[in-house]
């Protein structure tokens, strides 16, 4: 049982409930799992990490996340089969916050929040993922998100792709991304680029046309070492520190609109947590992130 300590606020008691106010930070989950390649019991993972939000603390190196107004809006009910709600719901909470975060929730989320925050601008709109895959299969599921949007109208040289490694995607699409003209930043690119430096470089890209920006963080972007629940997280992908580094400059340029966090399966976690946690960590870094703007 975590101990009270009134000089210790939890981070989890920091966000109220959405009650259609305006809001500096807004969360929302998207259990999606329904359409994944792989079996995945992503639907649960919401509430777990709003649950290991109770870990964590406000204290950043940029000041206490008390210094920003937080709500959640809940769950997307059933949104393998209503992704119109949640294009509707992710659209409201943006006109009225200065950045959305979606808890996926498998990789499809990415269309729908994505869609949502930028839908009426999608045609000067970017999108940065820190994923090891290029998301571009046909279809709907949790592999097709990018090519989804990009069938919707988002240019797809807008589109940043950091963390693609080896291995991780076929010849074909890899083909298909480079025809496209996404820009990728290989998973080995982190290890001797300051990531300050490849964040500046991604958002010149996605924020060429001025428009706003969704960043798709797909948690199995790390070393499978330290997320065991992502199913498609590969041994040699990148550290937390790294991703929770890139999530935090993410959030801190101001074209950024929304965010999500996917592909977790919190009923596969290892017994101490260690993914729903980081996923918690990716969220308290988008608000530190937010802070510093």
């Amino acid at each position: 049982m975590l101990k009270d300590d009134a000089k210790w606020p939890r981070a989890a008691n920091w966000f109220v409930p959405d009650i259609g106010t305006k809001a500096d930070f807004a969360l929302i989950g998207v259990p999606a799992n329904r359409t994944s390649i792989s079996t995945t019991g992503a639907n649960a993972t919401p509430d777990a990490i709003r649950e290991a939000l109770l870990r964590y603390s406000l204290a950043s190196s940029n000041g206490s996340l008390s210094a920003l107004s937080a709500v959640d809006a809940g769950d997307v009910i059933d949104p393998d089969k209503n992704e119109s709600k949640t294009i509707d719901k992710v659209s409201e909470l943006a006109s009225r916050s200065r950045l959305v975060m979606a808890l996926g929730g498998d990789n499809s989320v990415t269309y729908a929040t994505g869609l949502g925050s930028c839908g009426t601008r999608l045609a000067t709109a970017g999108l940065i993922t820190f994923d090891a895959h290029h998301d571009i299969r046909h279809g709907v599921s949790n592999g097709s998100p990018v090519r989804r949007l990009i069938d919707a109208g988002l240019n797809p040289r807008r589109i940043v792709q950091i963390g693609i490694n080896d291995f991780s995607n076929s010849p074909a699409y890899s083909g298909d991304a480079a025809e496209f003209g996404i820009h990728v930043i290989h998973r080995d690119e982190l290890e001797t680029r300051a990531l300050a430096e490849v964040m500046a470089e991604a958002f010149e890209i996605a924020g060429a046309a001025g428009g706003p920006i969704h960043v798709d963080i797909d948690v199995d972007v790390c070393d499978r070492a330290f997320v065991p629940a992502c199913p498609a997280a590969a041994p040699g992908g990148i550290t937390p520190h790294q991703l929770r580094k890139l999530t935090r400059l993410a959030a801190a340029n101001h074209h950024v609109v929304s965010m999500d966090i996917t592909e977790i399966d919190a009923t596969a976690d290892s017994a101490d947590g260690r993914t729903v946690r980081l996923g918690a960590l990716l969220v308290l870094e988008a608000a530190a992130g937010l802070l510093a703007r």
